[in-house]
């Protein structure tokens, strides 16, 4: 059995922008300190919503450093090192590795497409290459290829790739992955929409959007599973439902940034090719925050 780097509801962390479009470090710190208050079990650094893809090799590293440095040891915290350039994972991996990240979060290799015996190459690769545990990640929406049940099974073998990050949406694939590795393999929901659906299948938690308007109760809807309450995770699940929606209401993380603008946070607009939140979308959150009495 593979101890899990965390259970619960680990923060998929924005990374919050100046005007000028340069990293907000205060703005970081700030959102530490609210997502620890409020019992967030994990931060994950530089991924898909800290918008990883935009930031220059130096930044994202800094970023990271900086993010280690700032939660001390209180909770673990996951660097995104991920690439479609398996060497440039390599090196990202070792670096974060250095700094003191408790484990990596690695995207499937996106744009290349490549087969699932590349998959398996290139995640033994950048396993091999520090002694962190990996999170594989697979986002076939976003990337242009799925980790296959067949392939997570093999790839549960390697004493280092602790876990898979599941947000393909699709729960029977999740089952399978489940039923084939069983506890060589944790599981992680990628989707806020369906945590408890993936904690029945035995997940050990989620990685979380979410989590930056809603940290307790996002917290909470893992908790109470683990506790032995399902119909009250089950319930809390659906009461988010619509802030969960709504966060995704246009491509992550513009609707989450506008989210936490909304809240008070000053969080920036993202990096081109992402542009501003519309007035639109704008409205839509509002009207999910303050149904959920998250905004008032």
């Amino acid at each position: 059995m593979k101890t899990p780097i965390f259970t619960g509801a680990g923060l998929a962390m924005i990374t919050p922008m100046k005007p000028d479009g340069s990293i907000n470090y205060k703005e970081i710190d700030r959102i530490i300190e609210d997502q620890i208050i409020q019992h967030t079990d994990a931060i994950i650094s530089c991924g898909t919503t800290g918008e990883a893809s935009t930031l220059e090799d130096q930044e994202h590293l800094d970023v990271i450093a900086h993010v280690i440095k700032r939660v001390a040891g209180r909770i673990p915290v996951i660097a995104g090192t991920g690439s479609n350039n398996t060497s440039h994972a390599v090196m990202m991996s070792k670096e974060a590795a250095d700094m003191g990240a408790d484990g990596l979060l690695i995207v499937t290799p996106y744009y290349n497409k490549t087969s699932q015996s590349g998959l398996v190459a290139s995640y033994t690769a950048v396993a091999d290459a520090t002694d962190l545990p990996v999170i594989m990640y697979n986002v076939p929406s976003r990337t242009g290829v799925n980790i296959a049940p067949e392939t997570a099974k093999i790839l549960s073998a390697h004493p280092k790739i602790n876990a898979i990050k599941e947000a393909s949406g699709n729960i029977s694939q999740v089952a399978k992955i489940a039923a084939l590795c069983g506890d060589d393999l944790n599981i992680y929901s990628g989707n806020d929409d369906q945590i408890v659906p993936l904690l029945s299948l035995g997940a050990k938690g989620v990685i979380s959007v979410l989590s930056h308007v809603a940290p307790q109760q996002t917290h909470d809807i893992c908790q109470l599973w683990f506790d032995g309450k399902p119909d009250q995770s089950c319930a809390l699940q659906l009461e988010m439902l619509d802030v969960c929606s709504a966060l995704f209401c246009d491509v992550n993380p513009i609707p989450v940034k506008a989210a936490m603008n909304l809240l008070g946070y000053n969080t920036g607009d993202c990096r081109l090719p992402l542009i501003s939140a519309s007035e639109e979308t704008i409205a839509k959150i509002r009207t999910a925050l303050e149904k959920a009495q998250l905004l008032k």
